[in-house]
């Protein structure tokens, strides 16, 4: 990829500003090529989740990283990698959660982006839509959060008719969510509930 910045592989700017699309052509492609993706798009994950979050998740990798490295690229490469090798999306989400710490939520982010036929972005709009899986995201047992997680995952799938990928039905409840949402901040002229 050519890019406008000097000394880096960055993609051009307007097609990072559909980041959705981005990650879910671009960084999808780059990681079933290449086995394993980079700090860049990484975090650009990270941030496409919670943007919030990318600083703590930076420090967490290099404090868990068994080499004890500091070097994001080289982390990142090497986490990456060994999801690409896992022999079963149980083991992907096992090692994002037992072997680095993530939370189920940018765990799925993460997964979905890579595997968007096998994850589901585990998600607060999508629970309300659902109205169940509330607390998956606090489960502990490993054995508990997988099984929660194929439910999950199996209920998003119920909740949208039609012939849709489950990307798309993840979006669809997320956009429902919003939608109801906003209704509801008008509704009451965006003043607060109570």
């Amino acid at each position: 990829m050519s890019g406008v910045f000097d000394g880096g592989d960055f993609p051009e700017p307007l097609r990072y500003y559909d980041l959705e699309g981005y990650l879910f052509v671009d960084v999808h492609e780059t990681f079933h090529m290449e086995g394993s993706i980079g700090a860049f798009d990484f975090f650009s994950i990270e941030i496409w989740k919670a943007n919030r979050a990318k600083s703590k998740i930076a420090r967490r990798l290099q404090k868990m990283d068994p080499g004890g490295r500091i070097e994001l690229e080289l982390i990142v490469r090497d986490l990456t990698r060994s999801l690409f090798d896992a022999a079963s999306a149980r083991d992907r989400l096992h090692i994002l959660m037992q072997k680095w710490d993530f939370l189920l939520p940018m765990a799925s982010a993460l997964l979905t982006v890579l595997w968007p036929d096998e994850f589901t972005v585990y998600d607060v709009r999508a629970c309300g839509e659902l109205s169940a899986f509330h607390t998956l995201g606090d489960e502990t047992r490993e054995d508990r959060i997988w099984d929660g997680f194929v439910r999950y995952r199996a209920a998003v799938h119920a909740a949208v008719d039609g012939p849709l990928s489950l990307r798309d039905k993840d979006r669809a409840l997320w956009a429902r969510s919003a939608m109801m949402q906003l209704r509801d901040d008008i509704d009451r002229g965006f003043s607060l509930p109570g």
